[in-house]
């Protein structure tokens, strides 16, 4: 299932998601990634499906929501692995502009040192970066980058791409307790991101069940301090810590519609009980699912979540890279 949603995006509105990464194939292995761990750490480029098959699967998906008269505002790369390394990006790109809705592309920027990943990003209207930390060691600790990624090399793309593109760019900081929420390594974030001047940085919290369960958001008094340190830097700030919501589309197959939508978007109780409800079904489909080992219930934060087997693995013994002395 290559299309899914329309699902609720806390900063797209309504975006119909393209996950153009076979599971888990990424650069990193987050310790807070929603997607379970990293199970084949890569950073060379490789075609993983065909173009027109990704162009033919979400112009259908496109045409399903709209008979359900379910909006779309973009159509976002948001794969299970990082989206950067299809090698098809760029044409997959430019062949999903013809449908006449804006490209999202979401990106932990860990290939934007390369020209031809810059190249194919600047294609798209809305780009998002990751940017956890500056600080060499927490940026193993947090997203275990593979190991012959260089954080020097990495930010010095970021910055050529952000003086070039035309597009919207946007940062997101993941923070968590203990690891990248001090006001020390805030603040060199902040004068990081004062280079790129992007159009939003956004504060982003867990906010469903992580890679290692060991993983928590800071507190509301560290929240209030990164966004008045982020605040005084000449670009917005915004909060990324709130539920998105519960207007998941229904495209006329409830079941694969769960499926498709679980397993990159883990949904919580109430949300898969109002979906249940606008498409005339009821909780038996999701017991059924459970019954076949296709969805699992994961509990975070006091929230039930409904999920897909695959993307469930909270153990604690996440393997972490070996820190290197990096300083940025």
């Amino acid at each position: 299932m290559i299309a899914f949603g329309p699902v609720p995006s806390r900063r797209l509105g309504r975006s119909l998601g393209i996950n153009n990464i076979p599971p888990k194939v990424c650069t990193y292995a987050c310790v807070y990634c929603q997607v379970g761990k990293t199970t084949r750490m890569e950073v060379h480029r490789a075609r993983f499906y065909d173009p027109e098959e990704i162009y033919r699967d979400v112009g259908q998906k496109v045409q399903e929501a709209q008979k359900k008269s379910e909006s779309v505002d973009y159509l976002t790369f948001v794969p299970d692995g990082e989206a950067t390394l299809d090698a098809n990006l760029g044409r997959e790109i430019e062949l999903l502009k013809s449908l006449g809705f804006k490209i999202a592309v979401i990106t932990n920027g860990a290939l934007i040192w390369r020209k031809d990943v810059r190249a194919d990003l600047a294609k798209a209207d809305w780009v998002s970066f990751k940017i956890d930390s500056t600080h060499g060691n927490t940026w193993r600790r947090m997203n275990c980058p593979q190991r012959t990624l260089k954080q020097k090399t990495i930010l010095r793309g970021m910055v050529e791409f952000a003086n070039d593109y035309s597009g919207t760019l946007v940062t997101e900081t993941m923070l968590v307790r203990g690891l990248n929420d001090s006001a020390k390594s805030l603040r060199k974030i902040a004068v990081f991101l004062n280079h790129l001047q992007p159009h939003k940085a956004y504060l982003a919290v867990p906010t469903r069940p992580p890679a290692t369960k060991w993983v928590r958001p800071p507190s509301e008094n560290v929240l209030n301090e990164a966004f008045q340190i982020f605040s005084q830097r000449p670009f917005q700030v915004e909060y990324l810590i709130g539920y998105e919501g519960n207007a998941f589309a229904f495209t006329g197959d409830v079941e694969q519609d769960l499926l498709s939508i679980t397993a990159v978007h883990p949904m919580r109780q109430d949300a898969v009980n109002e979906f249940l409800m606008r498409a005339g079904a009821d909780w038996q489909i999701v017991r059924k699912l459970m019954a076949q080992d296709l969805l699992v219930e994961a509990k975070y934060r006091g929230k039930m979540f409904i999920m897909r087997k695959s993307n469930v693995n909270l153990s604690e013994d996440q393997p972490m890279e070996a820190d290197l002395s990096i300083h940025i």
